[in-house]
């Protein structure tokens, strides 16, 4: 009988990988300034074969490019001000009503003592009403402003000990500070796109000159941004590995985390086979689409127009749930689908 990989190992090894790719997207900046310098200075040298370059040439293309890239950053940056209680009012959540919702009170309980397992302050909760679908996910920027999100979905097709491994997997989340670091890398990442952006207005804009110009900046841009985006997933794939096997530490049960999984990826086949019905498919997640929760959430939504799976920013649900329990395991059907005539 294949046996579970210890915790305390894969959360070294994600951890270890985070940091490897962090290094690697710092240097992918450093790698998008030298190529837009690079790139102009080649557009320079075609149009103006020996003219001298002009004065503080290079500070300036360096300078540029860190502001777009700065800029960027500051932008997402603000977009999160508020914390996750700003998030959950932009995605429709409500407060968890643990005063007339047995289900809800179920919940807050759930959170306060894997709170005191973690050894932290407890967030607030609240509820998606409206999706079907199971999910949840974590935001905020300190304790204080601090949320965990869960779909109705989850309330309604997982036994306790399963919304204790879901509770536990967006805990570590806030513990980690995955939240802090994924909002940085998406700004970042959007600094990138900015100056391919710039690269394409002054292409299109700027007569002759803004055509060399702006063809260069595009190149390096594109490039720069399409790694960064790569870079970004990978790291959000790690910090998933290591939330599911912090919720494995604080449980002590893979059935809890390995249940949701299976369940989600039951939700998943279902969807698959029905997928003439798009509309009931789309208020199943109700409120998860909005982007700046998709790299948080417990399982990405479907979404069959991205590029291959590079792009995804978690691991694949086979994947995890074979992590979890040591071997594959077959989805598992709903009891309420079952109970249904």
């Amino acid at each position: 009988m294949a046996r579970a990989p210890r915790f305390w190992d894969t959360q070294h090894t994600a951890r270890q990988r985070t940091r490897g790719l962090l290094l690697g997207f710092f240097v992918c900046v450093l790698l998008c300034l030298a190529t837009v310098h690079l790139g102009l200075t080649l557009a320079w040298w075609l149009l103006f074969h020996g003219w001298p370059y002009p004065r503080g040439f290079v500070l300036t293309n360096m300078g540029v490019t860190l502001f777009f890239i700065l800029g960027g950053w500051w932008v997402e940056h603000d977009a999160m001000r508020g914390g996750g209680r700003k998030l959950a009012l932009l995605v429709g959540a409500r407060p968890a009503q643990a005063e007339r919702n047995l289900a809800e009170r179920q919940l807050v309980n759930t959170v306060q003592e894997m709170c005191v397992a973690a050894h932290m302050q407890p967030p607030q909760v609240v509820v998606l009403a409206r999706a079907d679908a199971i999910n949840a996910f974590a935001a905020g920027w300190s304790p204080e402003d601090s949320i965990i999100a869960v779909t109705q979905g989850a309330l309604d097709y997982l036994t306790r000990d399963e919304l204790q491994g879901l509770v536990a997997h967006e805990l570590s989340h806030l513990k980690e500070g995955d939240t802090y670091l994924n909002m940085h890398l998406v700004g970042m990442v959007y600094g990138l796109e900015l100056i391919y952006n710039f690269g394409a207005a002054l292409r299109d804009e700027a007569g002759v000159l803004g055509r060399w110009f702006g063809s260069a900046i595009m190149a390096a841009g594109w490039i720069g941004w399409f790694s960064g985006k790569l870079l970004k997933a990978a790291v959000s794939r790690q910090r998933e590995w290591l939330a599911d096997a912090r919720a494995l530490q604080w449980t002590r049960n893979p059935a809890g985390l390995g249940g949701v999984l299976r369940k989600v990826l039951y939700q998943r086949q279902q969807a698959q086979r029905q997928r003439g019905s798009w509309h009931s498919d789309r208020r199943s997640y109700t409120g998860l689409n909005h982007p700046l929760v998709q790299h948080m959430l417990l399982a990405e939504v479907p979404d069959s127009g991205r590029l291959a799976h590079w792009l995804d920013a978690h691991p694949p649900l086979q994947a995890r749930i074979a992590k979890v329990y040591g071997r594959a395991m077959p989805a598992m059907a709903l009891q309420q689908d079952e109970q249904s005539p």
